[in-house]
């Protein structure tokens, strides 16, 4: 019964890791799968696992993240660290800007570092694409993005 007990916890603490990782800025799902997958977990379980994490964040980004950014230029530390991270996150998606959801899915579904669901939500937010659309055009990228992972991840460690 010891040993039974030791393997579910075991599981789970290996599902809240890869979860966990996830969620991550910049790691996300394309470092999250390939970790679950190593420490044995079953491949379409880590690419599950490994969406749902990643999108955590994304409701909170498309809500929160103008107003946070509005109160935050009230200083001047602030209104750096808010023209920097715009100015970064225009930069790298010009595509979005151009396309609106469509760019959204296909920025997101390239499995490169920050081309990920945090960056697609950000100029989401910055490009106002509606919450709604924006939500789900981001989560099928971050599917796409998922299946693309876990097959190299699977291949490579196969």
């Amino acid at each position: 019964m010891e040993m039974f007990i030791e393997k579910i916890l075991n599981f789970i603490a290996l599902e809240i890791q890869v979860f966990l990782v996830a969620a991550l800025p910049v790691v996300e799902l394309r470092g999250a799968i390939p970790l679950g997958i190593a420490e044995g977990m079953n491949p379409y379980l880590a690419a599950l696992v490994s969406i749902a994490g990643s999108m955590l964040p994304v409701p909170f980004i498309l809500l929160f993240m103008k107003p946070v950014f509005t109160r935050m230029r009230g200083s001047d530390a602030g209104v750096r660290i808010v023209d920097t991270l715009t100015n970064r996150t225009k930069r790298r998606s010009e595509n979005i800007k151009k396309y609106s959801a469509y760019g959204l899915v296909l920025f997101v579904a390239m499995p490169l570092p920050t081309t990920g669901v945090w960056t697609g939500a950000m100029a989401a937010s910055i490009f106002n694409i509606p919450i709604k659309r924006a939500f789900f055009a981001i989560l099928l990228g971050d599917c796409i993005a998922a299946v693309i992972v876990m097959a190299l991840s699977n291949a490579l460690i196969i």
